[in-house]
């Protein structure tokens, strides 16, 4: 006898794009950077989650980036 393992219908996270109103934990600027803990979440500009990413990286969740509009808003 054999089981097949259950199919997963679950659909991956999307998460929104961060706007205006997502500003950084750690200094109010614009945040770039969304970091998912167990805990909640934590947002960053680019600095901060440079600064921080070595020591949430082992506990991070999911560590989405959007730094590269940072690129993309500034070659116009």
């Amino acid at each position: 006898m054999s089981y097949a393992a259950p199919e997963t219908t679950e659909a991956p996270i999307q998460l929104e794009s961060l706007g205006l109103a997502d500003v950084c934990d750690s200094c109010g600027a614009q945040a770039y950077v969304r970091v998912t803990l167990t805990s909640g979440e934590l947002l960053f500009c680019g600095h901060h989650a440079a600064k921080h990413r070595e020591s949430l990286d082992s506990s991070a969740l999911d560590w989405h980036d959007e730094t590269d509009r940072l690129r993309a808003e500034n070659s116009h």
